[in-house]
């Protein structure tokens, strides 16, 4: 018996990078067996990752977070800010539905009917605007899966649209020949919905509870009679430190840490064996995690084991080669060897030797109504220099375009995505199919000192101008792009401290011929008299 005592410990430490991090809940995988392959569930084994070349190439995709959430266009976190008795969504509620003792989160996914819905006109939009692969949001922190799940009965086949959401985008992403990618937010719910076990503390209903333990049985006579609240909103367990009274105790909590409730065996193999029926379902391209590392850990071994079994999947399908994409945050060195580092609303300041991706938005992640009409969007000119400086660092950029409820963009967006357009058709080859070069750039904002905030969280501390350039490259041809419409010679010093020589020089979008001088200090190029556009130029330096 200590024999196998000791050999069972073995082989769980091996699991995970030290004793320390061996996990509470072990998830059982009888339901949804781990695909066999080269990868185990331990970080050793997920660290012969290889970032797939057709990622690396893509540099650009477009993002439907997209959920019941938008249905009352207030943006993000609706579903545990309206529970946040005072704040701006909170009276929103009450005055678009009613108190949250009578009309919670579960009434708003009713509203949801999603009924202008056309995935395949969205999806050629995005296209036509460079988009190199696309992402759907398969289920967010308010824990609807958005698909036919076969462990939650809260999916949209049974509420809300009465539509397989996934399968409409899955199917929109391979008529316009992209890539398919899945995110899965859903970890969460366990702490993220504990506003709903609130009650007001002032006013008509207060002492009222909301509508976050309310059970099955509570629904006899009601539009959800038959479903149960709990398999929502997972509130049948004691709060996290704190939350009863601070709306911010989750953000140091988003690790498991620091007081938070920790998740039931019962949960953790639920997510497990949703996800892993969502990875079977769909066999997406790439999946993305809105957690720390790995989903659940190190609280579980199941993001683990996700994990594992993800990327054997891809190879059984791929004929033996790994074409899969996984994203985690807020990765260490080491990890970042697993899976693609994915930063939140920001980038590093510096270039990276290993792939990575920044995911942004131009508004809210949900939809926001308040955005639109104070004209709050990102710009094309704001999104494209982001997007040039992020691929001079080895990354990629994934951008959400906020839906509404109903299925549609609005004419802001539509004309945004067209401004990106108009900017790829004339200078994509500088973007896609490039690779670093020996420094991102030069100008005043590289020397800028821009730390991320956890996740990331630095996006715009740091503007640009025509005075700063990056670069990228494809073979012999440098691409050397200004952010901005240059006011006299640009003078670019970094070709002569890297020993590189110009033999040629094109603006794209243009058939000027250019006037420039390189000495051993400097490539001085005159100002183009026309210029192609005005939101950043791309100069194609012809290397010798």
């Amino acid at each position: 018996m200590l024999k196998k005592t000791i050999i069972v410990l073995f082989v769980l430490c091996s699991a995970f990078t030290n004793a320390q991090e061996i996990p509470q809940v072990i998830v059982n995988t009888d339901k949804e067996p781990i695909q066999s392959g080269i990868f185990n569930p331990d970080w050793q084994s997920l660290s012969q990752y290889k970032v797939p070349e057709w990622f690396r190439n893509a540099k650009f995709g477009i993002w439907a977070h997209w959920g019941p959430q938008c249905q009352p266009e207030m943006g993000d976190w609706y579903g545990r800010f309206m529970y946040n008795e005072g704040s701006w969504q909170y009276n929103e509620h009450l005055k678009k539905y009613r108190h949250p003792s009578k009309f919670g989160f579960k009434d708003v996914i009713n509203e949801w009917k999603a009924e202008n819905w056309d995935a395949e006109k969205l999806v050629a939009l995005y296209k036509k605007a460079g988009a190199q692969y696309f992402f759907a949001m398969a289920n967010h922190h308010d824990n609807l899966d958005l698909w036919d799940s076969k462990y939650q009965e809260w999916n949209t086949l049974r509420v809300g649209p009465q539509k397989n959401i996934m399968d409409g985008w899955a199917k929109a992403a391979k008529k316009n020949n992209l890539p398919f990618g899945i995110s899965v937010h859903a970890t969460h719910a366990w702490t993220w919905f504990e506003t709903s076990q609130r009650s007001d503390t002032a006013g008509e209903f207060v002492g009222v509870p909301y509508d976050g333990k309310l059970t099955k049985a509570d629904g006899k006579g009601t539009w959800w009679e038959g479903l149960d609240p709990q398999e929502l909103y997972a509130q049948n367990h004691p709060l996290s430190k704190n939350s009863d009274k601070d709306i911010t105790a989750l953000w140091g909590q988003w690790n498991w840490e620091n007081g938070a409730s920790i998740p039931s065996q019962a949960y953790c193999e639920k997510f497990y064996n949703r996800t892993i029926d969502l990875i079977n379902k769909y066999n997406p391209d790439l999946v993305y995690f809105d957690d720390t590392s790995l989903p659940l850990y190190p609280i579980s071994d199941a993001g683990l084991k996700i994990a594992a079994h993800y990327y054997n999947t891809n190879m059984a399908t791929h004929n033996g080669q790994l074409n899969a994409v996984l994203f985690g945050k807020v990765l260490t060195d080491e990890q970042k060897k697993c899976m693609v580092w994915d930063v939140e609303r920001g980038a590093p300041d510096k270039g990276q030797y290993l792939a990575w991706q920044t995911c942004t938005c131009i508004g809210d992640w949900h939809y926001n109504r308040g955005v639109y009409e104070s004209n709050s969007y990102k710009s094309a000119s704001v999104v494209i220099r982001m997007l040039v400086d992020i691929v001079s660092k080895n990354g990629n950029l994934l951008l959400n375009i906020p839906v509404r409820g109903d299925g549609t963009i609005d004419e802001k967006e539509v004309k945004i995505l067209e401004n990106i357009a108009a900017w790829m058709e004339i200078n994509k080859e500088s973007v896609f199919n490039t690779r670093p070069w020996k420094i991102f750039g030069e100008g005043p904002s590289v020397d800028a000192v821009n730390t991320l905030n956890g996740a990331g969280f630095n996006e715009g501390k740091v503007g640009f101008t025509e005075k700063d350039i990056r670069f990228n490259q494809n073979g012999n041809i440098l691409y050397a792009t200004v952010m901005g419409v240059p006011s006299e010679a640009i003078q670019i010093k970094s070709l002569a401290k890297y020993g590189a020589k110009a033999a040629k020089i094109e603006l794209l979008g243009s058939t000027e011929t250019l006037v420039w001088e390189q000495t051993n200090d400097n490539l001085v190029i005159q100002k183009p008299k026309n210029t192609p556009n005005n939101i950043a130029l791309a100069f194609k330096i012809t290397l010798k």
